[in-house]
Parts: structure tokens; C-alpha cells; sequence
């Protein structure tokens, strides 16, 4: 039986998706509601903006890159590797750029998906793979006067370029990831640079080495040691660190915070400033950011550290609860991201008229994160509870494919019309879930956007191992087969 295979997303899952789809001489067509592929690193432009896992790990498995120019890649090197990896496979003729999907309904009738274009246009489709990732709904902080600051002000997803930064006051609201880069990248560019933070962060010191010119020559003539290289950090990220944060208790995590404490105490010599720069919760409860020289940036004649509390925004600048305005030209919202979204703004419609909306209503959820009771044929990549905190999320949505296609095996060859989740083996994954998250580093005194709404990791809460062995292949007692 020939299927038709819809791809929501063209980021780096929905590339993955429709090269798999193709090579297996499958139908398959993407939409992608913006003008050309890449996700997060289509979006994501700041200065600085690079990868927090090792390049030769954040790549295909299928499509290994000789020319990664550092250990950790920069953004832009990310979304020219997707899009290379996308024109060599020939899948850019299946992708309808500048197309939303708004909504998809089930027929029960016929065991097919109807979806709702931006366009106006319709389509239908047997499987429906949502590749529609986890950080592309950014989080505005919800700060009085925002919409009053007189300068330039956007959130880091959506970088103004636009903007002279050079001699500028620029603040940056925020401590993650993002902040810390960009402060990295602009504090010598910049007249000042002032950032608010609401919560230290753990900062442990990587450096990111240029790859010299002769290792990439060798890569160019020797695939199989690039490969070797990928399974070498694999093996050592996930017994090294995705492990080890499931495990609250586990040694590594005292050496990591040990690492992070000798860095903070070799940067920065003041010591009121080394005290507002210090976490009071345990290291990676937060996500760890990686940075080789924030602390050397903070410590910059032009760079502040603001801790008193955001009152509000005024045109001039920023009002701290100390009385401070501190005046600003450009103002940064390095906010993070809503990642309780997936699927969301679209309306789904599943059996039964079962709204995913109302489904979720409460919080995300998804059988082993790819599936949902009563949204049959419709499976999830990087989906609610998958392993987003802690490994290479390309690694994750190929190990999901894998498995979902297993499942989408039964239907191409007439074992069955429609396959989801059962209703109790979903209740039972949360419940299991939940019990194991409270076993985390995660759980440990912070708040984090890994927890929910009732301070829950929403995160795979067991060892990347065990997902290895649960996604190797579905057990079919746990699905609802039509």
C-alpha cells in the first residue's frame, strides 16, 4: 500500500524525516510556514549563537561533515550544513515554503488526517510526522513599559541586524544560554553592555577550538573516522553527562559543579561580584551552559551585572527596584522560550472529535513522546517528554523515526488502518514518569524551563540508555490497532 506522508516543519527533524521518506520511495510532502528551512537555526541569528554539543555529534549520522570549522558549531555553519545535507538528498521539491499547516482533523471513515493550509489550499494525508520543534515560540517577559522603551528593543530569536550596535548601551535581559553568548560576542563591540539577571547560572568553561585545516583534510578522505569520532562522543556524552543527570546522587555532578566553581573563582576576582554570579542551587538542575569566556566578558571595564529586580521599562532604559535607571540604546530580551507549544497554534482535531487543545489543556503530553491516545497516525518528533535536556536532539528525533516507522510499517502493509497510543499505557508512562523525575538533578532547588507547571522535568527523567532500548522497537500491546 502506497502512503502519503505529511511533514509539519522543514527544521532539522522534518529534514531528516522526508530524506528517510525518500530514500524509502515513500510519498511525502513538507510544509514549512517560513520561506526556507533550518528551525531554531533559521531563527536564532544573534551574535555568537553557536551549538552547546560537539559539531561532529550534532550531525546526521547519515551525512557526517568534514568541514565543522570548531569543536562546537557556530549557527550559521548549522543551518548552511542543513541546508546542503537538504539539496544533496533532493527534498527541496517536496517542501511548500512560506505554508502553515492551521489545521488537521481525523476521519475515521477513510483513516486519514485533512489538513487546513495558510493558503487556503487542502491536503490529506495517510501519516502525519510533526517535526515542529521545541524552541520557535519565544517568551516575552511580561515587564510593565516594554512597548515604551524608546530604543531598539526585539527578543534574541528574532535579532533586529538593522540595528548599530557599535558604541551602543545595549542591555540583555536573561542568564541562559543565549544571554551569556551574546554578552560574549558584543562586550568589545559595544559601548556598555549591562545584563539583568534574575538567577546565576553555572557556567562551565569549554573552549572552542578552531578544527585546524589538516584534521578536516583527513575527515575529507576518511569518512569512517569521522564516524568513529561521532560514536567516541556519543558514548562519552552519555555515559558522561546525559546519565548522569537523571541521577541526583551521581559523582559526576559534583565534579561538573566543582569545574564550574574552579572557573567562576580563576575569572572573577571581585568578590561581591563573584557572590552575585554564584548559583545557591546545584549544578545542571539548570540547563549548564557552556561558554569559554563569559566570565572574562563580565568582567569587562564596559559590562555590568544588574541582580535588583526589573520594576519596569521606560523609555531611557531599564528602572531596577533599587531606584536605578540604567539608560540603554538597545534592549535585548534573551526571555528563552515557550516549550510547552510542539504542535500548537494548530488546531488538531483527533478521533471523536478529541481537541488537542483540550487534550493539553492542562500540559503537554505524549506516549514515550511521540504518540497520543486517540490522534491516530499522527507521531511526534522531539516531542512533550523526550530527552531535550540532555543530549544531541538530532540523535533523538533519528532514534524516534526509527521507531515510528516501525509503527508506520503495520499500516503500509494492511495489518491495521490506524495506530496510536493507548489511553492506558500513556497514563501509565506518565505515572512512571513523574515518579522518576523526582530522582533528577532537575528537582534539586531551581526553576528552569524544564519544569512544568507543577514543577515537574518535563524531560525524559531515565537514562539515554533506556530510551536506546525502549525506542529499538514498539511494543505493539501498548497501541490502540484499528
Amino acid at each position: 500500500m502506497t502512503l502519503r506522508h505529511v511533514v509539519i516543519g522543514a527544521g532539522m527533524a522534518g529534514v531528516l524525516s522526508a530524506i528517510k521518506l525518500h530514500d524509502a520511495g515513500e510519498q511525502v510532502v513538507v510544509y514549512e510556514k517560513a520561506s526556507r528551512i533550518g528551525g531554531t537555526w533559521r531563527e536564532n541569528t544573534y551574535p555568537g549563537i553557536a551549538c552547546d554539543v560537539p559539531s561532529h555529534l550534532y550531525s546526521y549520522s547519515f551525512a557526517p561533515n568534514p568541514e565543522w570549522s570548531h569543536t562546537f558549531a557556530p549557527g550559521p555553519e548549522i543551518l548552511a550544513y542543513l541546508e546542503a545535507v537538504a539539496e544533496r538528498s533532493g527534498i527541496l521539491d517536496m517542501i511548500r515554503f512560506d505554508t502553515e499547516v492551521v489545521r488537521l482533523a481525523w476521519d475515521d471513515d477513510r483513516s486519514q488526517w485533512d489538513i487546513d493550509l495558510s493558503t487556503g489550499a487542502r491536503d490529506v494525508a495517510d501519516i502525519v510526522i510533526a517535526a515542529t520543534g521545541v524552541l520557535h515560540h519565544p517568551r516575552y517577559p511580561d515587564i510593565e513599559g516594554v512597548s515604551d522603551f524608546a530604543g531598539a528593543v526585539f527578543h534574541s530569536a528574532r535579532w533586529d541586524h538593522s540595528v548599530p550596535l557599535e558604541g551602543a548601551r545595549v542591555g540583555v535581559i536573561g542568564t541562559g544560554s543565549s544571554a551569556v553568548q551574546i554578552v560574549g560576542a558584543l562586550v568589545d563591540t559595544v559601548g556598555s553592555m549591562t545584563m539583568f539577571q534574575r538567577t546565576p547560572q553555572w557556567v562551565l568553561q569549554v573552549p572552542n577550538d578552531p578544527i585546524a585545516d589538516d584534521i578536516r583534510t583527513g575527515y575529507r578522505a576518511d569518512a569512517g573516522a569521522m564516524r568513529a569520532l561521532r560514536d567516541e562522543l556519543a558514548i562519552g556524552f552519555e555515559t558522561r553527562f546525559a546519565n548522569a543527570v537523571v541521577d541526583a546522587d551521581a559523582p559526576i555532578l559534583a565534579q561538573i559543579e566543582e569545574l564550574c566553581r574552579a572557573n567562576l573563582e580563576s575569572h572573577v576576582l571581585d568578590a561581591d561580584l563573584r557572590a552575585k554570579l554564584t548559583p545557591d542551587y546545584r549544578a545542571a538542575c539548570k540547563r549548564l551552559v557552556i561558554s569559554p569566556n563569559f566570565y572574562e566578558s563580565i568582567t569587562r571595564s564596559n559590562a555590568h551585572l544588574v541582580t535588583d529586580p526589573i520594576v519596569r521599562i521606560e523609555p531611557k532604559g531599564v528602572l531596577t527596584a533599587d531606584g536605578s535607571l540604567h539608560e540603554l540604546d538597545v534592549l535585548v530580551l534573551a526571555t528563552g522560550f515557550r516549550v510547552d507549544q510542539f504542535l500548537r497554534p494548530i488546531d488538531v482535531v483527533g478521533r471523536a472529535g478529541a481537541r488537542l487543545d483540550d487534550v493539553w489543556s492542562a500540559r503537554p503530553s505524549a506516549y514515550l513522546s511521540v504518540s497520543i491516545p486517540d490522534f491516530p497516525n499522527l507521531f511526534l518528533l522531539n516531542g512533550p517528554n523526550g530527552p531535550v535536556g540532555n543530549f544531541s536532539l538530532i540523535d533523538v528525533a533519528e532514534i524516534q523515526f526509527e521507531y515510528v516507522m516501525q509503527l508506520v510499517a503495520r499500516v503500509r502493509d494492511g495489518r491495521c488502518r490506524a495506530v496510536s497510543a493507548s489511553r492506558a499505557a500513556a497514563d501509565r508512562f506518565e505515572r512512571d514518569r513523574v515518579e522518576a523525575a523526582q530522582r533528577t538533578v532537575w528537582v534539586t532547588g531551581c526553576r528552569s524551563w524544564y519544569l512544568d507547571d507543577r514543577g515537574v522535568p518535563a524531560a525524559w527523567p531515565w537514562t539515554f540508555t533506556r530510551f536506546r532500548e525502549l525506542m529499538a522497537a514498539p511494543d505493539l500491546a501498548d497501541y490502540d490497532l484499528v
